[in-house]
């Protein structure tokens, strides 16, 4: 890559340089990235950033020298770049998340700088860095098994499927409880809301399958979800099955259950069973139909009684049921994209 010569840009070509450069990253581009596409050091974005945050568009004028020093130089944005993509876990934090307070204490800490909050927040953003949603992963998660799914174990099931004329679902479990709420409330700064539920907590047990085609299969259960219960959802899934069915759950071990594999035996022109990698609910389609159930459904409800709850889960699924292109949405997701 060749670096640009700043000596042989005029004022004009390097100021505009310099914003571009500061306007990539706030919009999301990495600093690495927008390193290599104009040919700049790193220590040149960062050293940008820091004149940006020192005093905004103006302060890339290639014409202005000198200044006051800013509290933080491109260094030392550098490194809170790439500190807060890590585990704060690794550095005796409790919370798994980063909180612009931990990023404050950080940076006092590390460079003897005393930041708001809100200054905090408006550096990480400057960074090009936003406040998300994360997706969880297990830490038990073998990177090399996942990899392996994907680029062989997949594919092969795949192929079998094809040369059997089968159909691809992806089953899964889930808890509903009582007392689950999903999104933000507004409240008083400084004080907690506090939402009021019944002290009875309840819940139900779930069973679905889902497949590309946007077919979507559930079953209600009352209590724990044995073997028994599973083969009596795979029953059902059978019932006026076009083709033959490839289904694909996690390794519980409900699954694996000695009276589940004498079932299938019985049944294997009909239904094959697949194992995703250990540790890996976000390769599984099916796992989208409990996010939507509890972030859309009844986590925005108040729920009384347990005849209630069942009530919400059942009208909430079976609006699902009507609408193969939610349920095919549920292969678009950067980690289910594979079973598309």
């Amino acid at each position: 890559m060749r670096l640009h010569d700043a000596r042989r840009l005029t004022h004009t070509q390097l100021t505009d340089l310099r914003r571009r450069g500061v306007s990539a990253v706030q919009e999301g581009e990495s600093p690495e990235d927008v390193v290599r596409v104009l040919g700049i050091s790193r220590a040149t974005i960062y050293g940008w950033l820091a004149r940006y945050r020192q005093g905004g568009w103006a302060q890339l004028d290639a014409r202005k020298r000198g200044g006051r020093p800013a509290k933080l130089d491109g260094r030392a944005l550098a490194w809170i770049y790439k500190f807060v993509q890590r585990d704060p876990r690794q550095y005796k934090f409790k919370f798994a998340l980063w909180t612009s307070l931990m990023v404050k204490d950080v940076i006092l800490r590390k460079f003897g700088v005393r930041l708001s909050k809100s200054s905090v927040c408006r550096l990480l953003n400057q960074l090009g860095l936003s406040a998300q949603r994360p997706l969880w992963r297990a830490y038990q998660q073998d990177p090399q098994k996942v990899e392996q799914w994907l680029t062989s174990e997949f594919p092969k099931i795949k192929r079998e499927a094809l040369k059997h004329k089968a159909d691809i679902w992806f089953g899964d479990e889930a808890g509903v409880r009582s007392d689950a709420h999903a999104g933000t409330t507004w409240a008083p700064r400084g004080r907690t809301p506090i939402v009021s539920t019944t002290g009875a907590r309840f819940g139900i047990n779930l069973i679905s399958a889902v497949s590309r085609r946007g077919d979507f299969r559930f079953m209600a259960v009352e209590g724990r979800v044995t073997g028994a219960v599973f083969i009596e959802f795979l029953k059902r899934l059978l019932v006026h099955a076009p083709r033959m069915i490839f289904l694909i759950v996690d390794g519980h071990p409900t699954h694996k259950a000695a009276m589940v594999r004498k079932f299938v035996e019985t049944v294997s022109d009909q239904l094959r069973l697949f194992y995703l990698p250990p540790y890996s609910p976000e390769l599984n389609p099916d796992e989208l139909v409990w996010n939507d159930l509890k972030n859309n459904g009844i986590g925005r409800m108040s729920i009384g009684t347990k005849e209630t709850l069942k009530r919400s889960i059942l009208s909430h699924l079976r609006s699902l049921q009507k609408m193969p292109s939610r349920i095919q949405s549920f292969f678009l997701a950067p980690t289910t994209a594979y079973a598309a």
